[in-house]
């Protein structure tokens, strides 16, 4: 699947100079948000992803996302994880203390099986809070699962298995290591 063409056909690769909610800056910006408002692209993304970790051999009964970017994308993953309505989409939102947690209604048995979701992996911040409010009710991360990584090197993030339907790395700078060339930019955050 050639991710980054999905995103152009959304509209959702910008070229220019962005402001990253990092604080680093960088020439290239995927805004998932953008192309996961269209379902027909959205259901492609959740299949692609669920086939990945199908041939990785994860097994889930649920997945969860970081609100409010992961919702969408959880749903879709979990769709197309289980065909037959055995695979639960729930999603974990900020605590108002720097973490995450799950409303009340949703549930995890003690050691039930689930995958994290993410659409573009950058540091991984956002998904690991929301395995950790997964792991507190109970589950057991099994996996964690992208649209895109943007690490530099690939592989586990914090021990956990990672799954990702693209790696892409776009070079990203400190803002006092920002070049020339970039700088003349009009600069926009994000």
């Amino acid at each position: 699947m050639d991710v980054l063409a999905l995103y152009r056909e959304a509209g959702a690769y910008h070229e220019g100079h962005f402001l990253l909610a990092s604080g680093r800056h960088s020439p290239k910006f995927l805004q998932s948000t953008t192309l996961l408002q269209y379902p027909h692209l959205t259901e492609r993304i959740g299949q692609g992803i669920a086939e990945k970790l199908r041939k990785a051999g994860v097994h889930a009964t649920v997945t969860v996302g970081p609100a409010m970017g992961g919702v969408v994308l959880a749903y879709e993953v979990a769709r197309h994880l289980n065909r037959q309505g055995g695979t639960r989409a729930i999603f974990a939102e900020k605590d108002g203390r720097g973490g995450m947690k799950l409303r009340e209604a949703f549930t995890l048995a003690p050691g039930e099986p689930f995958v994290a979701v993410e659409d573009v992996l950058t540091t991984g911040g956002s998904v690991l809070k929301a395995v950790r409010a997964a792991e507190a009710a109970g589950g057991k991360c099994v996996a964690i699962a992208c649209i895109v990584d943007r690490r530099k090197e690939e592989g586990p993030l914090e021990g956990y298995p990672l799954v990702s339907l693209a790696h892409l790395t776009f070079d990203t700078y400190a803002p006092d290591e920002v070049p020339e060339w970039l700088a003349q930019r009009p600069l926009q955050e994000i």
